[in-house]
């Protein structure tokens, strides 16, 4: 059986190198390429997902490895790594310091480590299945809110609620008592830390969400998709996560109120 204390351990030296890969072209001119969706590229983000898949390659040579950039090695391993280098690529070529750097670690598929790194603030939180999740080694948790009515939420860009996914949006905005944007990952780590209660997001990928779950669930927070689904490989991307489980409840009984409005 794997030893989920050692596996953080690499995980953290891991995270190490690749934030001094981040911070060496953090602010520096940099060329941005543009994927297929749009989305910015640089070579920090190829850089560092190449140093940890030599560094995942040579500690655990049978795990299987999700990158966002470089692609999909052995899915079917009992353990897979989950890699986004850059999370927030947006903010990075900005000079905005809130971009991460996210690991997971699946067993079977099931998310059991999770770790952010942030390396222009130096902040770190990590989670693994039967423990606290901590901040720099000290332990957090989430809020204690239970009402949408209170709650502090958090979406990274209300433009991505568009089409048939606008209503959402709307609910969210007039649900809740704050709404900021913003944050990609960040967003999950003051929501594990207890600063703001609910993300709600749309249109994610794997390596956006799977390695915040352990981190959520390990503060004391809940984490799915909108319909209340466990988060996998192969979820939608559309993720929810909230201090309690009576907030997650509420926000999942608006989404299903959504569905059946636009099935009348």
């Amino acid at each position: 059986m794997l030893d989920l204390r050692e596996a953080l351990d690499f995980a953290n030296r891991a995270a190490d190198g690749a934030g001094d890969i981040a911070r060496s072209h953090f602010r520096k001119a940099l060329h941005v390429e543009h994927k297929a969706d749009d989305s910015p590229v640089t070579i920090a983000d190829r850089s560092i997902e190449a140093f940890l898949r030599e560094r995942i390659a040579e500690s655990y040579p049978d795990h299987g490895i999700y990158g966002e950039e470089h692609g999909v090695q052995n899915l079917d391993r009992e353990h897979v790594w989950v890699v986004d280098p850059i999370d927030g690529t947006k903010s990075f070529v900005t000079g905005h310091p809130l971009f991460g750097g996210l690991m997971a670690l699946l067993e079977n598929g099931e998310p059991r480590l999770g770790q952010v790194d942030m390396p222009a603030t130096g902040e770190r939180w990590c989670g693994i299945a039967g423990a606290t999740t901590t901040l720099n080694g000290v332990p957090v948790s989430t809020s204690a809110c239970r009402t949408l009515s209170a709650a502090r939420a958090y979406t990274t860009d209300p433009m991505l609620f568009s089409g048939k996914k606008q209503p959402v949006f709307d609910m969210l905005r007039a649900r809740v008592r704050l709404l900021r944007f913003g944050g990609d990952c960040y967003n999950y780590m003051l929501l594990a830390s207890g600063f703001c209660d609910l993300v709600l997001e749309t249109g994610l990928e794997p390596y956006d969400y799977l390695p915040v779950v352990q981190i959520i669930r390990g503060a004391g927070g809940v984490i799915s998709d909108w319909n209340g689904d466990p988060l996998g490989v192969g979820s939608g991307g559309d993720v929810l996560a909230a201090a309690t489980p009576e907030l997650h409840a509420q926000m999942l009984g608006e989404l299903a109120a959504l569905r059946a409005n636009e099935a009348a």
